[in-house]
C-alpha cells in the first residue's frame, strides 16, 4: 500500500509560480510512475505531468508545457511540480498518482489533493 500525501497549494495571482510537493509513504517507489492530475471545478480530472519509472519526467499536457516542470527525488520519495506564469485557468485541485511499473493510465494509488487557486 501506498499513501501519497500533496502540499504546496495555495491561492496565488496570475503569473505567479507555485511548487507542489508530493510524498510517498509506505513503500519505495522507484518502480512506480508518478505524477500529477487536476480537476477544475466543473470539469473531470486531466493529466497533468508525469515521471514515468523507465522513461523519466517527460511527459506533460500540451496546456502546461514550458511553463510546468515534473521532478522526483527517489532517495526522498517524493514527486515535485513547480509550476511558473500561472494562469487563472491553472485553478483546480491537484492530485499525486502513482503505477506501478507502467503509465499513468490506470493509476493504482491517488493522493487526497492540493487546492490550486489563481486569481486574475
Amino acid at each position: 500500500q501506498v499513501q501519497l500525501v500533496e502540499s504546496g497549494g495555495g491561492l496565488v495571482q496570475a503569473g505567479d509560480s507555485l511548487r507542489l510537493s508530493c510524498a510517498a509513504l509506505g513503500r519505495t517507489v522507484s518502480m512506480y510512475s508518478m505524477g500529477w492530475f487536476r480537476q477544475a471545478p466543473g470539469k473531470e480530472r486531466e493529466f497533468v505531468a508525469e515521471c514515468n519509472w523507465s522513461a523519466g519526467c517527460t511527459y506533460y499536457a500540451d496546456s502546461v508545457k514550458g511553463r510546468f516542470t515534473i521532478s522526483r527525488d527517489n532517495a526522498k520519495n517524493t514527486v515535485y511540480l513547480q509550476m511558473n506564469s500561472l494562469k487563472p485557468e491553472d485553478t483546480a485541485v491537484y492530485y499525486c498518482a502513482s503505477k506501478y511499473g507502467g503509465r499513468l493510465r490506470n493509476v493504482d494509488y491517488w493522493g487526497k489533493g492540493t487546492l490550486v487557486t489563481v486569481s486574475s
